[in-house]
């Protein structure tokens, strides 16, 4: 089966991005209306992974960091989660980050290095989510 543009090929299950989400993304990215996104990641890591910032964690923060910036894109802050206080999602860290496009986010799998990143997310993440927010407006602050 080809792969679309966009997809990643790579990742395990766990990680795959979902299809209904990414024809989103596509619509965007090619209707004339595309801008800046940040991609709100909030990871489990495996315990192998060494977090925070030991071994594998350190090797694909410092991986992402280089590969986003090869499409235009940047972490804008990261946390580790110390609690849950609500709900049955425990995470290890929460990761802002922002892409200047639609487009720029979906030309990732496909960008220098995108292999080697995908390789390290893979061995390093035991579970994700990330939401899709507005890129260009200031977060809500009270």
């Amino acid at each position: 089966m080809a792969r679309k543009h966009g997809e990643t090929k790579t990742l395990p299950t766990h990680l795959s991005r979902k299809e209904a989400e990414l024809n989103i993304i596509r619509a965007i990215a090619t209707g004339g209306e595309d801008g800046p996104v940040l991609m709100l990641n909030m990871n489990r890591y495996k315990p192998e992974a060494g977090f925070p910032g030991e071994g594998l964690h350190r090797d694909y923060i410092a991986g992402l960091e280089k590969f986003l910036a090869t499409i235009g894109g940047k972490i804008l802050w990261r946390h580790p989660v110390f609690g849950q206080i609500v709900g049955d999602q425990p995470l290890d860290e929460i990761l802002a980050v922002w892409y200047p496009s639609h487009q720029a986010f979906l030309d990732l799998a496909s960008a220098p290095g995108s292999a080697e990143n995908y390789r390290l997310r893979a061995e390093s993440v035991a579970y994700a989510v990330i939401h899709r927010c507005a890129g260009n407006e200031v977060p809500f602050c009270p």
